[in-house]
């Protein structure tokens, strides 16, 4: 049987965030695939991580700047090795290329965390973003990471183009691989609650996640009293995983604001609610939040960046605004207008069958896997950046992560 190895940032967590479900979605193909898989963090097990052995995969705890590493990824001699997030590429890549050079290494980006940063840092500095936010070093980081894997997986057709036309990477060290869902038969549609039976606003998102946290923030203050004045009796549930102060101070009853916390189960949170509403000004990747949303029924109301690589502009959607004034008016017609709001629910049916079904970009992965197994060293030769990249980044990084070693162990 072949061996997968993912090297995970965190260990998943798919209650609480989008990452740790998209983590479960890859994890569920590879088994499909008869893979055996061991999944190895350095990082400390919430009590929110998922246990792995229900679902037959191995679980190992790793060490950062530790030659054990080695011994364990010698000895596994893993056939595909998959980096969850840049920075373990940075931490554990050059490892692998030593210990498993015969190993396919593929980086699974998550979202493009110089996007993100770059955009929350605009916001901060009240400024448009452009491409001085974008050219920064965590982009060079980044960008490296991408080259020195035989292939990366990009979870929005957004970022494929960012990569592909502002930073040049070759469209071969590129797989577009969005969230995998089921499309929802007409009898599980008919069984959703109706308008009638559903109430107030919903929105929820990780709070160790700061685009989440900066949305609320935008809800409390600038969009929520706007709704409530046209709506008196309407709610907002603010629901997601490690509530802190930041966010509790912003639990406002009387005006109807309500910080609820984790959603055990998120299904029946969406399915309670009318509409999801998440003004989202910074961020990247695909937002889980509005999957979940669509996939129960639920029709949302966002920002550009909030439905980038989900909504495209020829969709027609009538409700994804960057204008407060606008994004008011539509939570306001949404809730009200029953004809209007199951035009929605129908919208989110379709955009889950026609561009994120699971069936059909798990095969276009699988065929690019297979391509990937089959040609590796011609794959390799071909990418001259990348074997450069490894050669320099693979001294300084391996150097440094010796001394620290040798630091440690002196200390």
């Amino acid at each position: 049987m072949p061996k997968l190895l993912i090297i995970g940032f965190v260990w998943p967590e798919p209650k609480s965030s989008a990452a740790g479900s998209r983590m479960m979605q890859l994890m569920q193909l590879f088994l499909n695939e008869g893979y055996t898989i061991t999944f190895a963090s350095p990082c400390a097990k919430s009590e929110k991580a998922v246990n792995l052995k229900d679902f037959n995969v191995d679980s190992v705890a790793i060490e950062l700047n530790h030659s054990s590493f080695d011994d364990f990824v010698s000895a596994l001699k893993p056939d595909v090795v998959l980096f969850d997030r840049f920075m373990m590429e940075e931490q554990f890549g050059w490892r692998v290329a030593e210990q498993c050079p015969e190993a396919l290494r593929i980086l699974d980006t998550e979202d493009l965390h110089c996007l993100r940063k770059g955009r929350a840092q605009a916001v901060k500095d009240n400024k448009p973003f452009d491409n001085s936010y974008l050219f920064r070093d965590i982009a060079k980081r980044e960008i490296a990471s991408i080259y020195r894997c035989d292939f990366s997986l990009i979870i929005s057709k957004a970022e494929m183009a960012l990569l592909t036309n502002a930073f040049k990477v070759p469209e071969q060290l590129l797989h577009y691989l969005p969230f995998l869902m089921d499309a929802i038969s007409e009898d599980e549609q008919n069984a959703l609650p109706r308008f009638n039976e559903r109430e107030h606003f919903v929105t929820i998102g990780n709070f160790l996640h700061p685009p989440n946290l900066d949305a609320v923030k935008y809800l409390k203050e600038s969009i929520w009293p706007n709704i409530r004045a046209q709506l008196k009796t309407a709610e907002l549930h603010v629901y997601g995983a490690y509530v802190n102060d930041k966010i509790k101070q912003y639990d406002d009853k009387k005006n109807g604001f309500y910080i609820k916390g984790f959603a055990e189960n998120v299904n029946e949170v969406m399915q309670k609610a009318r509409v999801c509403l998440s003004p989202l000004r910074f961020g990247a990747g695909l937002k889980g939040k509005f999957f979940d949303a669509m996939h129960n029924g639920t029709p949302f109301i966002t920002t550009s960046i909030g439905a980038e690589g989900i909504v495209d502009a020829n969709d027609n959607h009538a409700f994804v605004t960057d204008s407060v004034d606008e994004m008011v008016n539509h939570a306001a017609a949404l809730y009200q207008d029953e004809i209007l709001w199951q035009q929605q629910q129908q919208f989110g049916f379709h955009l889950l069958a026609d561009k994120f079904n699971k069936k059909v970009h798990e095969r276009k992965f699988l065929n690019q896997l297979e391509e990937a197994l089959a040609n590796k060293d011609r794959n390799r030769l071909q990418n001259f950046t990348g074997a450069m990249l490894n050669f320099h980044t693979m001294q300084s990084t391996k150097y440094m992560s010796r001394w620290i070693e040798a630091k440690n162990s002196n200390s």
